[in-house]
């Protein structure tokens, strides 16, 4: 668990550093840039199987 975190925590801020990179050449590019990997971020946690919770967890 802590290492999926940690490599989260990793691509966000490459992410981020590329984001900024951009938008110091040219701002609207970066808008795009971001939405685009907004798009990839959402549907990469929608391709993920759900958790299945064991029996007993939640009581």
């Amino acid at each position: 668990m802590v290492k999926t975190v940690a490599l989260t925590a990793l691509e966000v801020l490459s992410l981020l550093a590329v984001v900024y990179g951009v938008s110091l050449v040219y701002v609207p590019a970066a808008f795009i840039l971001a939405g685009l990997m907004g798009v990839v971020a959402v549907e990469k946690m929608l391709a993920k199987p759900p958790s299945v919770q064991r029996k007993g967890a939640g009581q």
